[in-house]
């Protein structure tokens, strides 16, 4: 009897990792965000939009009469190119990686450049 206990459960236990390992692998991509790259005007969330305590870039981009605003987080590549758009806006390309947090597009860039107008 206490053969098949021990049988059952560690059959039983097998099965659960089965299944816990996939679960928290799915987590661990939401994690990180989609990749993927932006172009639209770069402003300041401070001085332009007025919506953040501190200036921060934001890329708004229009996609079928719908303007989706994307805060960009700040890191070394963030940093280094705000003053691009601090003072006035720019058309910029953005590329790196976007996940929702309290309803906002946070994206992580890898790289962002001043648009060439045409």
């Amino acid at each position: 009897m206490r053969k098949t206990f021990v049988l059952v459960t560690g059959i039983a236990g097998l099965f659960l990792l089965a299944f816990i390992n996939p679960t928290i692998a799915a987590d661990e991509g939401k994690a990180e965000g989609k990749k993927m790259s932006i172009s639209g005007t770069g402003k300041c969330g401070k001085c332009a939009l007025h919506e953040t305590e501190k200036c921060q870039n934001v890329i708004e981009v229009e996609k079928g009469g719908k303007t989706t605003k994307y805060y960009v987080v700040q890191n070394d590549v963030a940093k280094e190119f705000h003053s691009n758009v601090c003072k006035e806006a720019k058309k910029v390309k953005a590329e790196g990686t976007v996940k929702e947090v309290d309803g906002k597009h946070e994206f992580t860039a890898t790289k962002i450049t001043v648009a060439d107008e045409k």
